[in-house]
């Protein structure tokens, strides 16, 4: 049977019913039914929907989300027939912006009203612009990790500050009232909230954190990594309904343009995730680092218990502001001028006595002393200062290398652990120096040249000064008087491991020695303090995922940083091999195998499959961290949030 063009378009032109939920009409309301044409848009729909409806309000915000297909409606130009819709099609008209509890690092629980139809990255800028949160590309929004017993319990007992009546700002920047932003200073409920934003909570007792979930192993860290939301896609679209709960936490470890005037919120927020990450053992540290953490701890806990201060731009700042540079990712093949090619040429040296250890299997400790000398990004050693001028034994490349502090002031131990990418996994070295001004000197020159870079970078002396002031604050004097009548709930500073090793009598006197070295220091100082010792601890920034390798039989893990990929035998937990952002040429996703594949220089191939998550997260992760690095102190102010999607979002972001 043949139609002619004229029936054929008579017949796409009938009138058909389309039932549609109106959510605001309530859940016992019997859908609206509307006379349709397959070639009336999305935007018509509506509009008759609205007339049906006969009720008069603002319909702005709404919008049809297709039950069925769990997508929403967004282009109002579409037609029916354009977006598949047919008369079984499932649809219902709700509210774009709908209520979300949000747990936040700090543990505080909001509710607040958040875009349910958007890219969890817009949502997450909305939200990051209502608590005054500068550079929201770094942060995002994860499930929690339930906990089964007592969960019930803990809902009950939750405390939730709704700020679901706080207008949205749309400026950028919002102006300032009394070290707020206008739309918290309306009333003293909401000033209560957003002081609670931007000022350290007291520790909570030790009982509470014991009962708080603690992973156990590296599979149950990656297990939580495995909880991102996908940016490129709505809330709606993966499930999350009206007043779920998620949490918001950094997600990218590469902080930029932080501005303690500005930043209150989102310097207090990274405190408070890094703390938690300490506390609840998320992040490794030794015990001098960990009495460290617990004094700083304790001196922010005081300062914020008093009067109200304002952030503001402090000494200290100078010293983060290059660790935090340091963190940057910085790609291989921008252009360079010719006065750093000079100064690369001019390079300085370091030259002197230390030792060196190469662990092998079943062979103790044994450190040998050589003359070591220190140039460009490489170190050579010598049997002696007068044979330096001939052939070194070794050469050691270190770009690309992993440079772990292994220290202890106390006992006078200043090691650098050197982990150096070999053709076979990666080779480790380890450095003994004989002080503070020595360890201070090669420890900075290792970082540098883990990152190609020579000593005659301007951020060298900055670097040295850094690592000489944190081990100037965990020296300790036990001749200082210290007031031990303080309040000092000393099992709420320390990881539950240090809890139950030490009695409260045994670890107080040494967190109040630790205290004496950071007791002058201004809240906002302690706090970018805390963070620069957290940077510095060897497993900083370290996002875990199981994974399959393409030709092996058993799961590893794949650590996601800043600026390199880390593959870890999951048996010892030992570092296998390293492969820096840097050197990668490309990386693409099989989508149908879910199977990641990345090419990097010297033709060095890898592929794997995700066990503990979906590839996407994976891809996302070092799609964001290069796209992290593209951004510079110029164009602090401007997000490009279409070079985001490009690098993150994958087939399906098109």
């Amino acid at each position: 049977l043949f139609l002619s063009p004229s029936i054929s378009l008579s017949l796409s032109m009938a009138a058909w019913d389309l039932s549609v939920a109106v959510e605001d009409l309530g859940t016992d309301a019997p859908p609206i039914t509307v006379s349709v044409t397959s070639d009336l848009h999305i935007g018509g729909v509506i509009l008759k929907l609205v007339e049906k409806s006969q009720v008069k309000r603002d319909w702005s915000d709404h919008a049809l989300w297709w039950e069925q297909k769990q997508q929403w409606l967004l282009r109002t130009a579409w037609t029916l027939e354009k977006c598949g819709i047919q008369a079984d099609a499932g649809l219902i008209f709700m509210p774009q912006h709908k209520p979300l509890r949000l747990g936040l690092p700090n543990g505080l629980n909001l509710r607040l009203r958040v875009c349910f139809s958007g890219p969890v990255f817009r949502t997450v800028l909305g939200i990051c612009k209502m608590l005054n949160i500068r550079r929201p590309e770094e942060l995002s929004l994860l499930r929690p990790v339930e906990e089964k017993k007592r969960k019930k319990v803990r809902d009950l007992s939750e405390e939730l500050y709704d700020l679901t009546e706080v207008p949205l700002t749309s400026v950028s920047r919002p102006c300032l009232y009394n070290g707020m932003p206008a739309h918290f200073a309306d009333s003293p409920k909401t000033e209560k909230v957003y002081k609670m934003l931007s000022v350290s909570q007291p520790a909570p007792a030790p009982e509470a954190i014991a009962k708080l979930y603690r992973p156990a192993s590296v599979v149950d860290k990656a297990h939580i990594h495995s909880r991102w939301l996908d940016s490129s896609r709505s809330l709606m679209e993966q499930g999350v309904q009206e007043n779920d709960r998620l949490w918001l936490r950094f997600k990218y470890y590469c902080f930029h343009d932080l501005e303690p005037k500005y930043d209150a919120v989102r310097l207090t927020q990274m405190y408070e995730q890094a703390r938690w990450a300490i506390l609840l053992e998320d992040i490794d540290c030794t015990e001098e680092e960990m009495l460290l953490f617990g004094a700083i701890q304790y001196h922010i806990n005081k300062l914020s218990l008093s009067e109200p201060q304002t952030m503001t731009s402090s000494p200290a700042m100078d010293d983060l502001d290059s660790a935090l540079q340091c963190l940057e990712v910085k790609l291989d093949g921008a252009n360079s001028s010719p006065q750093d090619m000079l100064e690369n040429l001019t390079a300085p040296e370091l030259n002197d006595y230390l030792k060196i250890f190469r662990p092998k299997r079943l062979t103790l400790k044994g450190y040998k002393q050589y003359w070591f000398k220190f140039k460009d990004a490489s170190i050579s050693y010598y049997k002696s200062k007068e044979e330096s001028l001939g052939e070194p034994i070794q050469q050691i490349n270190l770009k690309g290398c992993e440079a772990a502090p292994d220290v202890n002031v106390a006992g006078q131990k200043f090691c650098i652990k050197l982990l150096i990418p070999a053709p076979e996994g990666m080779n480790e070295v380890y450095l003994r120096c004989e002080n503070e001004e020595q360890y201070s000197s090669w420890m900075a020159a290792c970082r540098l040249a883990s990152k190609g870079k020579s000593l005659a970078d301007s951020s060298f002396q900055s670097e040295v000064q850094s690592i000489r002031s944190f081990l100037a604050m965990q020296q300790t004097n036990p001749n200082t008087h210290t007031d031990d009548s303080m309040s000092i709930n000393t099992h709420s500073l320390v990881s539950p491991r240090y809890s139950k090793k030490y009695k409260a009598k045994q670890l107080t006197p040494r967190i109040l020695e630790a205290y004496q070295n950071v007791a002058q220091l201004s809240l906002t100082d302690a706090l970018l303090r805390f963070l620069q010792i957290w940077q510095a601890l060897p497993d900083f920034g370290i996002s875990l995922v199981v994974v399959r390798f393409k030709g092996s039989r058993k799961d590893e893990v794949l650590g996601i940083t800043p600026n390199r990929l880390i593959r870890i035998d999951l048996g010892v937990g030992e570092v296998v091999k390293t492969w820096r952002y840097n050197n990668m040429r490309q990386w693409n996703v099989n989508w149908d195998i879910r199977q990641v594949a990345i090419e990097f220089d010297g033709n060095v191939n890898i592929a794997f499959s995700c066990v503990t998550a979906d590839c996407k997260i994976v891809h996302e992760f070092i799609g964001g961290y290069i796209f992290m690095s593209t951004r510079s102190r110029e164009q602090s102010d401007t997000l490009n949030e279409e070079l985001f999607h490009k690098l993150t979002g994958g087939h399906e972001a098109l």
